[in-house]
């Protein structure tokens, strides 16, 4: 039964942090043996399905000289919020002159992954993730300047969701072409949008992203949190697979997608990808387990599904939990499910 888990490159593993000592976090994603180190760890610990490209999501941002870092205790920071259109223009004109260090670190991953035969997947963030991110400066519980935005100057917001899509695309297909076989596409805010707002701020640029990569013969992954009411226009974006958060049961996300299928007549098949809660990863193992049963028997009402965290995992979480619930979960009898490679 195939499981990989949402930021299991790091965090929670000592040999990460022992790894990447005295290393700026977007100084490792641009060192490609640390990458291959890094993606490597948690599928020799724990035996994952899946190796997850180690990186974040503001590389490409960082590889077409934009001025943002990774503060800690915070996250990305830009020096100068994108509020205004000559702020967009200004981030716009940013292109990535050279990306192969991303296909060579891609590359170096598999390499080292090859003697188990475990596939790698790729990831990006989606466009109105970054879009947003560039527009707050900083994280943001409620995104208020991002939506500010893109109400009162509809033009330069796509304009800055577009650039932000081409460089997905670009990053996503840098890791492809060094072999990953799946990719992921992380839209970590989208639930924040309204429906209507997310179909017209949204959806066209995460659908071209999605399509490319599917164009180009990728499964796709689609992941956000809290977007429920999002599933659908998700799903319709392009994605092989959708990636539920914790917050939904799967069975309804499934019955959600699977009845849309009947009324629109979109026919592709159900799959999901989700969504132990990582809250009890930090509870004794019968309640772990007890959810992740549950979870899985909600699973089955999909087409195929890859079991998952639905978010991340906690950076205090113990390793030896994560590798007795893979071992839990690959114990588990089979039902219909998808390959992290195949989908």
């Amino acid at each position: 039964m195939p499981v990989w888990f949402m930021r299991q490159a790091g965090r929670s593993l000592p040999e990460y942090r022992k790894a990447r000592s005295g290393t700026a976090m977007l100084d490792a994603c641009l060192d490609p043996d640390l990458v291959a180190e890094i993606t490597c760890q948690p599928v020799r610990r724990h035996g994952v399905d899946a190796g997850i490209f180690f990186s974040d999501i503001m590389v490409p941002l960082k590889l077409a000289g934009a001025d943002v870092e990774i503060t800690p205790g915070i996250g990305p920071v830009f020096s100068s919020p994108v509020r205004s259109r000559a702020d967009v223009d200004a981030l716009t004109s940013r292109q990535i002159d050279s990306i192969d260090v991303i296909v060579e670190a891609a590359r170096a991953c598999c390499t080292e992954l090859d003697g188990t035969a475990t596939p790698l997947i790729g990831f990006a963030g989606a466009p109105f993730t970054i879009a947003a991110y560039a527009a707050e400066g900083r994280g943001s519980r409620d995104h208020l300047a991002a939506r500010a935005l893109m109400h009162s100057d509809p033009e330069a917001w796509h304009r800055l969701a577009a650039w932000a899509a081409d460089l997905a695309i670009a990053f996503l297909r840098a890791q492809v072409e060094g072999g990953a076989r799946a990719v992921q596409l992380f839209d970590s805010w989208a639930g924040a949008l309204s429906r209507s707002d997310y179909r017209t701020f949204c959806l066209p640029h995460s659908r071209r992203v999605l399509q490319t990569l599917r164009a180009d013969g990728v499964p796709t992954i689609h992941f956000g949190t809290g977007t429920a009411h999002l599933l659908v226009d998700m799903r319709d974006a392009g994605a092989t697979c959708v990636g539920v958060d914790y917050r939904t049961p799967l069975d309804e996300a499934a019955a959600l997608l699977r009845s849309d299928n009947q009324v629109n007549h979109s026919c592709g098949p159900v799959i999901l990808q989700g969504n132990i809660d990582p809250a009890l990863l930090a509870c004794p193992r019968d309640a772990l387990h007890a959810h992740t049963r549950d979870v899985i028997e909600r699973g089955r009402r999909a087409d195929a599904h890859i079991v998952n965290l639905g978010h991340g995992i906690p950076p205090t979480t113990d390793p030896q939990v994560l590798t007795d619930l893979v071992a839990f979960i690959h114990d588990l009898p089979a039902g219909t499910l998808a390959s992290p490679e195949g989908m």
